[in-house]
């Protein structure tokens, strides 16, 4: 049994350190992307062996040796990659106060699965919150009929539901300014492009997105592809931004992180925890897939993962200021280096070819 349980342990080892030098390849298949995801996972996984090594106290060998270090590089990697959405990590999003000193915009995100039926619990919680700003993903024409009920409430909106699961629909109580539908990569995979016009005068550019995620004879350069599109386009505009949705990628991954400098634009969760929005159905493969990226015009005054709708998503929300000068964040991300410009550039050329 002993050598049972000693031929599993490095088994276990094995599969972790494969696990985590994988997503370091820089390739666009599905199984390799994959491994982006589960860092805390993978991250805990490699606790238990540790502490399992201790109890098991094998001989000590030189292979041994070699082994239990790559186990512990393999853990201080993993906890390198997802240290920033933990609350230890400085954030990078300045703290507004709790009403703002700016215009307050709260903005939902939510997919709501579009084979899921539980459209009252959705709209209940929407009735609590009560956001300025509302995306709906996944939505099909049932759902459309379903979210009719906010239209009195939310005179501006955008619908375009499918039934391929990427529809999508934009309602907003402030007026939406040119508000347009268009496809950055791939046909029948919609994003949603609109400025926004608050109360007060302010202007502010929203992207709505929801990339193809990868998967099984689908690899991510479609996704990757869309994301870099539109960090160079909110790069060039001269005005605030807001991107939100579900992403389809987790933000620890170099796809994110690369959008990130190429935008400039910000992640609330940095310092502040990883709001694992997916899979709601299963507490134990839970990643952060919904997004709200904004740029530096500006700050945080709250964010939440909001209950259950019966999605494998939960609802995720959060409140920005929009302030009247724009903010210089000590932590913004980092100018990107020639190299991931060059990187970016053949990112989304890749699909065009």
């Amino acid at each position: 049994m002993e050598k049972l349980l000693g031929i599993a342990w490095y088994a276990a080892v094995l599969f972790l350190v494969v696990s985590t030098l994988l997503p370091i390849i820089r390739s666009d298949e599905w199984w390799i992307r994959w491994f982006d995801f589960p860092r805390l996972q993978l991250l805990t996984l490699g606790g238990v062996l540790v502490v399992l090594q201790l109890l098991w106290r094998p001989g000590i060998s030189g292979l041994h040796v070699v082994i239990f270090a790559a186990l512990i590089a393999a853990i201080g990697y993993q906890g390198y990659r997802i240290f920033p959405y933990t609350q230890l990590a400085a954030k990078q999003v300045k703290h507004a106060g709790k009403e703002g000193n700016g215009a307050v915009i709260r903005i939902v995100t939510a997919n709501v699965l579009m084979h899921n039926r539980m459209a009252q619990k959705y709209l209940t919680i929407l009735n609590d919150i009560n956001p300025d700003i509302i995306l709906t993903t996944e939505a099909d024409q049932w759902w459309s009929e379903q979210l009719q009920v906010l239209d009195s409430s939310y005179p501006y909106h955008l619908k375009y539901p499918l039934d391929n699961t990427y529809g999508m629909i934009l309602h907003s109580k402030f007026p939406l300014l040119s508000p347009a539908v268009e496809f950055l990569v791939e046909p029948g995979v919609p994003s949603i492009h609109s400025d926004i016009r608050l109360p007060g005068g302010q202007v502010f550019r929203l992207i709505g997105l929801h990339p193809r995620p990868p998967g099984p004879n689908k690899d991510s350069t479609a996704r990757d592809a869309e994301l870099i599109i539109t960090a160079e386009r909110s790069k060039k505009l001269n005005q605030p931004v807001l991107v939100l949705g579900d992403l389809n990628d987790v933000a620890w991954s170099h796809t994110t992180n690369l959008f990130q400098k190429i935008s400039s634009m910000l992640d609330p969760r940095i310092g502040r925890g990883m709001y694992n929005t997916f899979n709601a159905k299963y507490f134990f493969i839970r990643f952060p897939l919904d997004h709200i990226f904004h740029s530096s015009h500006f700050k945080y005054i709250d964010m939440r993962r909001l209950p259950a709708i019966g999605s494998d998503h939960f609802p995720f929300y959060a409140a920005l200021s929009l302030e009247a000068v724009k903010d210089s964040s000590p932590e913004e991300p980092a100018a990107p280096s020639p190299g991931e410009k060059e990187e970016a550039d053949d990112i989304r050329k890749k699909p065009l070819e």
